[in-house]
């Protein structure tokens, strides 16, 4: 069974830093994965921070429900980069970038969609 633990999430301030200034990009609307190569000593392939912004919801409800969405897509489908990424790790971050809130069955083929072309690009990219 998926699950999502905290040890997943990317929390380190320094990290996120790096992953949105310097972080490749894949893009497919309304949902933008923003991702970059790591090390760290943990049997975690990827740590995941998730990110709507609060410009384009002003209400706090609707922006964690789309963060539970994506987060529910992610831990679902998670298995994906865990599989292709073998022994290699990377910091990832979700964004949302659309103006509505939308549907779990919208969202899950874009993630999939995403995350088998991050695998790609990982590829060309690290090696």
């Amino acid at each position: 069974m998926p699950t999502f633990v905290k040890s997943e999430r990317l929390c380190s301030t320094l990290a996120i830093n790096s992953l949105f200034k310097e972080g490749y990009v894949v893009y497919k609307y309304p949902v933008k994965l923003k991702w970059i190569p790591a090390n760290w000593d943990d049997h975690l392939k990827v740590k995941v921070v998730i990110s709507v912004s609060k410009h384009r919801f002003k209400r706090a409800v609707d922006r964690n429900r789309i963060k539970r969405l994506l987060r529910e897509c992610f831990r679902l489908h998670k298995f994906i980069l865990e599989d292709e990424l073998k022994s290699r790790k990377c910091y990832l971050g979700i964004i949302y970038t659309g103006n509505e809130i939308p549907e779990k069955g919208v969202l899950e083929p874009i993630i999939i969609d995403l995350f088998h072309r991050l695998i790609k690009d990982y590829e060309k990219i690290a090696g």
